[in-house]
């Protein structure tokens, strides 16, 4: 049997950030190889992976971030299940780390997210597995989009469980005031589309059949059950829909009509908002 020295478990625990005992265990029965030991390691992350697979992640760490020319952003959830490992330095140096890179190398999506490498040539799939096994938590890239527009504001909530993201029509320092205001606004407000016309069929079907089932349970004649209905779905689209959303800084307006107070053709162009909090 290999003797293993002290030097050499420190040596493999810096370079994995695994305990202590794990990379001893690991050293012996690699017999004292190196680059062995790292892939027993790994391959224990895999196994911690598979078996935290059906586990809930309801914490996480929310980030969201533009380019210098402010015209390119990511946002990223990055789930784990506690808020224990959330708030840890090292978990929130990893996501910051795949928001770079996806910055970097405009990454558009996320399966192509999880292939791309990190700093140390591994993939970013391959390093959650390796957090995985590290933390004993599952972990996952819950959501993550790339914004592009003439100008892209990212709000990153106190707490990091929410983060927003708005691309605008044009450029300039009242342009960005503004849009930092719609960023806060879809933090806030969480609207599930831009307008009208982006809610999907499914949404509004929904909502629909939700407002007969009410109309119905409060006693109201069957002849006017549908026209109750779709009163409330034109409620709700007002309500959730950031363009015509209440403006949360002057409800006497939409978030439409404030953008025209700032440009007469300031337009939302595209919008994204993450939360790792369910």
């Amino acid at each position: 049997m290999a003797t293993i020295t002290a030097a050499e478990v420190n040596k493999l625990r810096k370079q994995t950030g695994l305990g202590m005992m794990d990379c001893k265990k690991a050293l012996v029965e690699a017999e004292g190889d190196f680059d062995q030991a790292i892939d027993i390691l790994r391959k224990k992350g895999q196994k911690v992976a598979e078996k935290r697979g059906d586990r809930s992640t309801s914490e996480g760490h929310s980030m969201a971030k533009v380019n210098a020319e402010g015209n390119k952003g990511v946002i990223i959830a990055l789930s784990c299940e506690t808020d224990f490992v959330a708030i840890n330095d090292a978990f929130i140096a990893f996501a910051t780390e795949i928001v770079d890179t996806a910055l970097n190398n405009n990454i558009a999506d996320a399966t192509s997210l999880l292939a791309a490498n990190l700093a140390d040539g591994r993939s970013i799939q391959e390093n959650i597995i390796d957090q995985i096994g590290k933390i004993g938590e599952k972990i996952e890239v819950s959501d993550f989009a790339l914004v592009s527009a003439d100008t892209v504001i990212a709000y990153n909530h106190p707490g990091n469980n929410i983060a927003s993201m708005v691309g605008l029509n044009k450029a300039g320092e009242m342009i960005s005031a503004a849009g930092k205001d719609v960023a806060m606004q879809i933090a806030a407000m969480a609207p599930v589309a831009l307008d009208e016309s982006s809610v999907s069929e499914e949404i509004k079907a929904k909502e629909l059949e939700i407002g007969r089932d009410q109309a119905i349970q409060e006693g109201k004649p069957e002849q006017i059950v549908d026209k109750i209905a779709m009163g409330r779905l034109k409620k709700f689209l007002k309500e959730n829909t950031l363009v015509e959303q209440a403006y949360i800084k002057d409800n006497k307006m939409s978030v439409g009509q404030y953008l025209k107070t700032v440009d007469k053709d300031l337009e939302v162009m595209e919008f994204k908002r993450v939360t790792t909090t369910n």
